[in-house]
């Protein structure tokens, strides 16, 4: 497949500073094969409109919204604007390690039937240096499947897995444009629409590569839409609902694991707990509750 190319989109809406670092990112890559383009929803200034007219290259397209629509707005707009084999939509505060497309390129070549693509990530904080929170430490060490070597994954075990906790890494995946144009992302669950957007592929009977090379690099602060959710105790509601559904959809197909999964919600109810007796400190009661009652299983 020597003329595969991989469609990048960036939903943008956030700091410019970041942003810049994304796009500077994606010229930097050491396979060119590749196409840009940034959504800007309605973001108040022009600062990365100006920037992205200054780089005069023709791989790059920007669109910018007439009117705010939010992000899952945009990731539909992505997808619908797709052309290339391959398609990955990078957060606008990421960024990509120099092999990121190559990485992809050379997955897709040696595994052509896998629908989603894992690489390896790097997670960095605020001021891009390596972090190591709680939640990554989890994710990488506990939960992701350890192979020196690619990893195809696919039906109940993988809905299991992602099931019990979710140690994907949303902005760095990369989908086979065909197969993720079957699907929509949930309106109703704007925080975990990720995990469920992939659930609903597994469940259809599509695959997901993971690839140990780390090519990736996912910023993690506290600034992030999910993290304030995270403390208001809201996303864990969102993830209730969400689990509901989960086990549902796998009661369905037979998946009594994963099903069980689902239900359980076990990683989750572990990260609320986990978040207690910081809420203690700052005496939102109503917070406190929700998370409570999520870590109990309630």
């Amino acid at each position: 497949m020597p003329d595969t190319s991989l469609d990048i989109f960036i939903p943008y809406w956030g700091d410019p500073g970041y942003m810049k670092l994304a796009v500077d990112s994606i010229l930097g890559q050491t396979n060119p094969r590749w196409r840009l383009t940034v959504v800007d929803d309605a973001y108040p200034d022009s600062t990365i409109a100006d920037y992205v007219s200054s780089l005069d290259d023709s791989r790059i397209t920007f669109i910018k919204k007439k009117q705010n629509e939010g992000i899952t707005a945009s990731f539909r707009t992505s997808l619908r604007r797709a052309e290339q084999d391959l398609v990955c939509f990078v957060g606008c505060d990421d960024y990509l390690l120099p092999d990121y497309v190559e990485t992809i390129l050379q997955a897709h070549r040696e595994f052509p039937e896998a629908d989603i693509i894992q690489p390896g990530v790097t997670v960095i904080d605020a001021d891009g240096k390596p972090s190591k929170t709680l939640v990554d430490r989890v994710k990488q060490r506990l939960l992701r499947p350890r192979s020196s070597a690619p990893l195809l994954l696919s039906g109940e075990k993988l809905a299991t897995s992602l099931l019990h906790g979710d140690w994907l890494y949303w902005p760095s995946l990369t989908f086979k444009t065909s197969s993720v144009r079957d699907f929509d992302f949930r309106n109703e669950f704007p925080i975990i629409q990720d995990l469920a957007l992939v659930i609903d592929m597994i469940v259809e009977g599509h695959s997901l590569l993971v690839v140990p090379e780390k090519c990736f690099a996912y910023r993690r602060h506290s600034d992030s839409a999910s993290s304030v959710l995270i403390m208001s105790g809201s996303r864990f509601q969102g993830e209730r609902d969400y689990f509901a559904l989960a086990a549902e959809l796998t009661r369905a197909k037979g998946w009594r694991r994963a099903e069980l999964a689902a239900r359980l919600r076990l990683t989750s109810r572990a990260h609320a707990l986990s978040l207690v007796p910081v809420l203690l400190k700052t005496g939102d009661a109503g917070a406190f509750r929700t998370m409570v009652r999520h870590g109990l299983g309630a």
